[in-house]
């Protein structure tokens, strides 16, 4: 089922779990990515077998691996982490539906690694809450998200405002007009890019501190009612009936703290994720699609005419491969394939546009 590149992206995993091990702090989560880093290289021994390839043929760690590595060492281990786990679950999921097609029953082992984790984390005493906690709110934090968010807002950025300027080229002949238009798009683009994501943080912000105050209300009023629902959350994870009546009612005894399991258990919100700020996502959906957009019109600043034009292409074309090449952080396909993939989707669509621009300009001269 899976290829010498499946194998390949078992050889980084265990690469990169190995990482994580040997920078973590805390022993209890230092040997989750200890068992995670075995549990790959099992995996990939275990392909190479049954290919009936020599365990001494096995693939050293790949340029991506070792750039991602990289990235660990600069940005911090936790985008790492991040990216793994993204990995994990497109690995689940083309696994599921790989099965269904072929029409073999599920075993339920299909999940992603982040559950595996969890439940590694489960087996262990003393620790289980914090650490679980601690894991989970340091995967939702930063990581796989923070890095696509930077790639996509510079693909839009870029995508968009090259399409224009190429359009108003086609118009125009390369003069100033494309210089205008293009700073025009740039920051109408960002500008709206970040009212969006301003809007989309407020509104999740507001919504789920007005369903947490609706909870602490209930369990002001009625602590016996709560105390009930969360025992019944318990069983409901296949915890006995005696230990979730007994948990719940020792977390109800902290109103703090009950209030904070409750919207997480009962609710399905992360507190933590209320303290982020609407502003900074703002300000970084801003720069980031500003970022991209600002290629295309740089060229114009020095240059004019086809020159520019020209220059501008090049320019874009090298920025969506870099941009391509950087979505297989996520996707684990060929650099090649996926950069040369968007130079050609970008370059269409600043075709098709330059191609309507020039029509327009013919009419209008004519």
């Amino acid at each position: 089922m899976k290829g010498l590149k499946g194998i390949q992206t078992e050889v980084d995993a265990a690469f990169l779990y190995g990482r994580l091990a040997e920078v973590e702090k805390d022993p209890l989560i230092a040997k989750v990515f200890q068992e995670m880093s075995e549990i790959e290289s099992g995996h990939a021994e275990a392909f190479m077998k049954k290919k009936g390839l020599d365990l001494k043929d096995l693939p050293p760690v790949s340029g991506r691996g070792r750039f991602m590595n990289w990235i660990g060492k600069v940005l911090g281990y936790d985008y790492v982490l991040g990216m793994l786990m993204d990995t994990e679950k497109s690995l689940s999921n083309a696994l599921i539906v790989e099965k269904r097609k072929r029409k073999v029953t599920l075993s339920g082992g299909e999940g992603n690694h982040v559950r595996i984790l969890n439940a590694i984390l489960e087996k262990e005493s003393g620790h289980k809450a914090g650490s679980i906690a601690r894991f989970e709110k340091r995967h939702r934090s930063v990581g796989g998200n923070a890095l696509r968010a930077a790639v996509l807002g510079g693909n839009d950025g870029l995508v968009s405002n090259f399409s224009l300027v190429m359009g108003i080229a086609g118009a125009s002949g390369g003069g100033e007009a494309v210089l205008l238009a293009g700073m025009a798009g740039l920051l109408a683009g960002a500008l709206s890019m970040a009212l969006g994501e301003w809007i989309s943080v407020r509104s999740s912000q507001e919504l789920y501190e007005n369903q947490m105050q609706l909870e602490m209300e209930e369990l002001e009023l009625n602590p016996e009612g709560e105390q009930r629902e969360l025992a019944l959350i318990y069983m409901s994870k296949g915890i006995s009936e005696e230990q979730a009546r007994h948990m719940a009612g020792e977390v109800i005894k902290d109103k703090s703290r009950a209030h904070d399991v409750l919207s997480r258990e009962e609710l399905g919100i992360n507190p933590e994720e209320l303290k982020g700020s609407a502003m900074e996502a703002a300000l970084f959906s801003f720069f980031l699609f500003a970022a991209g957009a600002i290629l295309p019109v740089l060229p114009f600043f020095f240059l004019n005419g086809n020159i520019a034009v020209y220059t501008s292409a090049m320019v874009s074309a090298v920025g969506l491969f870099l941009i391509g090449a950087a979505i297989t952080l996520f996707t684990g396909k060929s650099v090649w394939f996926s950069g040369f993939r968007q130079v050609f989707f970008g370059l269409a669509a600043a075709a098709i546009t330059f191609g309507i621009g020039k029509w327009i300009g013919v009419s209008i001269a004519g």
